[in-house]
């Protein structure tokens, strides 16, 4: 499937994505930084909003910025390097992501997936022609493969498994239902529960 633009095809009757999270009380469970499963999570979740826009690197520094997140990623290395927490990468930094740095890539994800919404819909949507549907998946799953070989450790069961056409595609799949459901009032709090929940 040949694409010249840098995101995948969706159809022209696509809805305009949901409204961004709207930021609310801090819960106490927000003081809690996220564990290993969830930093790997987070992680994978960006890599595949890359995967789904060529551009994705650039929007979330340019999301960063709008969100006044300057103090915590100043410029591009700072931000890659707090998603190098995620112990999959190649080069993997120690010691635990600050609740502060955590929730600030959490709001920037969601903010990427509500524009990215009608791709996702697509993705996951039954009533699309088969034939269609498949090459969209194929597009994003060589997209998300290159990245993975580009930035993860080959040697990790975790990569290994996501690179596996057949036995990572179940798990391809959760990630792009999760990056959905990070959508829309009340996203940024799902999807935190969610990587606070993820198994250590």
């Amino acid at each position: 499937m040949t694409q010249a633009s840098s995101s995948l095809p969706v159809d022209g009757a696509g809805s305009p994505a949901p409204p961004s999270p709207a930021a609310g009380s801090e819960p106490q469970s927000r003081q809690r930084p996220l564990p290993r499963r969830g930093l790997e999570r987070l992680d994978l979740l960006l890599l595949c909003l890359e995967a789904l826009d060529l551009n994705g690197g650039e929007a979330m520094v340019w999301l960063s910025e709008q969100l006044g997140y300057q103090n915590l990623f100043p410029n591009r290395v700072e931000l890659w390097k707090q998603r190098c927490h995620n112990p999959l990468r190649r080069a993997c930094r120690r010691g635990e992501l600050s609740v502060e740095h955590s929730d600030a890539l959490i709001r920037i994800l969601c903010l990427m997936a509500d524009r990215l919404y009608p791709m996702l819909r697509a993705l996951l949507s039954s009533q699309e022609p088969a034939e269609l549907s498949q090459q969209r998946w194929q597009l994003f799953e060589e997209r998300l493969a290159a990245l993975l070989r580009e930035r993860m450790n080959p040697r990790r069961s975790g990569v290994q498994q996501l690179l596996d056409p057949v036995a990572g595609s179940q798990q391809r799949r959760r990630l792009v239902r999760s990056l959905a459901l990070a959508t829309g009032i009340g996203g940024f709090d799902r999807l935190r529960a969610s990587l606070l929940d993820a198994a250590a």
